[in-house]
């Protein structure tokens, strides 16, 4: 849903610059504290050099990941959290799986408090 975005490109700058980071294969996956009551998701996905197809196509499946798996999870955590995925080059090449168990492995760390 909407308000469980992250669209101001001053939030998305916040959390680059203060969340915690989580660096894997494909993403890097940030958190932060969320200064509404409930926990947000962005994403960021450069070009890479490649086509707007491609693109598109892993910023579908990063955005349901965090709406199917990711959210849920961080909903029943110990505080409202920001999510920021930002795709890193490989990630044009992953599978659906691969960045869901990247993106998972992330979200459990961050709720254990393993971060």
């Amino acid at each position: 849903p909407r308000g469980a975005r992250i669209r101001l490109g001053s939030d998305i700058r916040n959390l680059l610059k203060r969340g915690e980071r989580k660096r894997t294969r494909h993403l890097d996956v940030f958190f932060d504290v969320s200064p509404v009551p409930h926990s947000r998701l962005g994403l960021i996905v450069p070009k890479h050099g490649h086509t707007i197809v491609e693109r598109n196509l892993v910023k579908r499946r990063l955005r349901e990941i965090g709406r199917r798996e990711a959210l849920p999870r961080l909903g029943g955590s110990r505080m409202p959290t920001d999510v920021l995925l930002r795709a890193r080059l490989t990630a044009y090449d992953a599978e659906y799986s691969v960045l869901e168990a990247e993106v998972m492995t992330a979200v459990e760390a961050w709720c254990s408090g393993e971060f």
